[in-house]
């Protein structure tokens, strides 16, 4: 059976801001194809979920809503979760509970559906956010439910810390407050939990990635090779569906910058090294994608358009890039 990766251009959505338009396709690591030219203008796709228990299901959230293809992109329909206010920024998957999935809006919301996208609701997300963060814009860059924990959801914000909920979305508070100058350590892109180790959270932010072992109470530094002066500039996080200790880190020097590393660590967080990678590596990697229906294979991308590829675990690695004038992938998905 065929193996796709897809690709999702956008761009950020404060004002003044360069943006892209466009969803690719490459299966069996072949050449791109669009699989927007059915739409009536080609979207911006932020985030891009597939589903490791339907092959050929792909869910994609965009400025208009979120949608659904059934055939691997060749045709889309419009599920009836409301229209954001500027984006769909993240989509999550339950990892116990087939039908439910999260989805992360701007301005902040997280919607939820129980019945496989037939209904929304939204949860009450609330204005907990550090105060350092107060007027800064808020999107929900990811979504993540901690297996061995099924009742606490975490939300990473953009810019605004870490939302928990111990409840199953009852009720969400701040995971990460205290005195800040800057915001640096609470522009947050991503969060994962372990599967393996129950409480164990990670997230990525403007100067690393960061770790707490008791589900959001304390948090340490990681170790991540910093790309410049102040801590890398971590963006895509992904833990590997085969070694449930390996985790991986996309990174660059900054939103638009011309260095970037993917950064793997095969203890958890502990210690971290590069990925020799086939290619130029010059602007951050935004994407990584992974996906339990095919363990060994792990892809990312780079924001202007590299996309890598392993089918061996990360023992080997091939380069796929877009085509040329796709640029700003925001987002990478396996299927």
């Amino acid at each position: 059976m065929s193996v796709c990766v897809y690709a999702g251009l956008a761009g950020d959505t404060d004002p003044g801001r360069f943006v892209s338009f466009g969803l690719y396709r490459s299966c069996d690591d072949g050449p791109w194809e669009r699989i927007d030219r059915s739409w009536p203008s080609p979207p911006r796709v932020h985030a891009i979920a597939t589903d490791p228990d339907r092959s050929g299901r792909v869910t994609i959230g965009t400025e208009g809503g979120i949608f659904r293809s059934e055939d691997r992109g060749d045709t889309w329909r419009r599920l009836p979760a409301p229209a954001p206010g500027l984006a769909v920024w993240s989509l999550f998957r339950h990892p116990t509970e087939v039908d439910v999935m999260y989805a992360g809006y701007e301005p902040s919301a997280i919607l939820r559906t129980d019945d496989d996208g037939t209904t929304w609701r939204s949860l009450p997300v609330g204005d907990t956010f550090p105060d350092v963060t107060a007027h800064m814009p808020k999107r929900v860059t990811g979504i993540a439910v901690d297996p061995g924990n099924p009742g606490d959801i975490y939300a990473s914000l953009e810019i605004g810390g870490l939302l928990c909920s111990r409840d199953g979305g009852m009720t969400f508070a701040a995971a990460i407050d205290g005195l800040y100058v800057v915001e640096d350590a609470v522009d947050l892109h991503a969060v994962a939990v372990s599967g393996a180790h129950p409480g164990l959270v990670t997230v990525t932010t403007r100067v690393g990635a960061f770790q707490s072992a008791d589900r959001g109470a304390h948090w340490r530094k990681l170790a991540v090779p910093a790309l410049r002066e102040k801590g890398s500039y971590c963006r895509a996080l992904a833990y590997s569906p085969s070694r449930p200790d390996t985790l991986y880190v996309g990174a660059g020097n900054d939103f638009d910058g011309d260095r970037s590393a993917l950064f793997v660590s095969e203890d958890g967080g502990g210690a971290w090294r590069s990925v020799e990678l086939p290619g130029p590596m010059k602007s951050t990697v935004f994407g990584i994608a992974v996906n339990r229906r095919h363990p060994d294979r792990i892809y990312c991308s780079t924001k202007y358009g590299g996309v890598f590829g392993s089918a061996d675990g990360g023992e080997t690695w091939r380069l796929n890039e877009l085509p040329v004038g796709a640029g700003h992938v925001f987002s990478l998905a396996l299927g």
